[in-house]
């Protein structure tokens, strides 16, 4: 196992600052960061004792929060736009994913292609028999 630089900053997703200092950090008070997590609009990670705790991630959503609701959007217009954020990173991942895909399906496919056109001659095509006598298979051939 690896061992863990104890100076090294932590990861976004890590679970660092007691309400206190969150609320220091975003300009909330530390009630208002109760009911935002109460209103599902952010959950803070625990300690064993129930403490929460707050990640880098964390305090840039309070900021994002707090600077909607003070530019006049009410909690369910504030759950609605964060929802459609999340979505439409969601989607952005799943495009990359889809085109990552796509982009290894064309290169096996070009190399299918390539490996086919040194193996078979270029103007027939492989020759299909049938599994039984009743059955029929078509095949066409390209024009010269």
């Amino acid at each position: 196992m690896p061992s863990r630089d104890p100076f090294a900053a932590p990861g976004p997703d890590a679970a660092v600052f007691v309400i206190s200092v969150a609320a220091e950090l975003t300009g909330l008070h530390p009630q208002t960061l109760r009911t935002y997590e109460r209103l599902g609009l952010i959950t803070p990670g625990r300690t064993g004792g129930g403490g929460r705790r707050y990640s880098p991630r964390d305090i840039d959503r309070l900021r994002e929060i707090a600077d909607l609701t003070s530019s006049g959007i009410g909690i369910e217009g504030v759950r609605r736009i964060l929802e459609l954020e999340n979505r439409a990173v969601a989607l952005a991942r799943r495009n990359e994913e889809l085109l990552a895909e796509l982009e290894a399906t064309r290169a096996a496919l070009r190399q299918a292609v390539t490996l086919h056109r040194t193996t078979v001659s270029p103007n027939k095509l492989p020759m299909l028999r049938p599994s039984s006598p009743d059955q029929s298979v078509v095949v066409w051939r390209r024009g010269r």
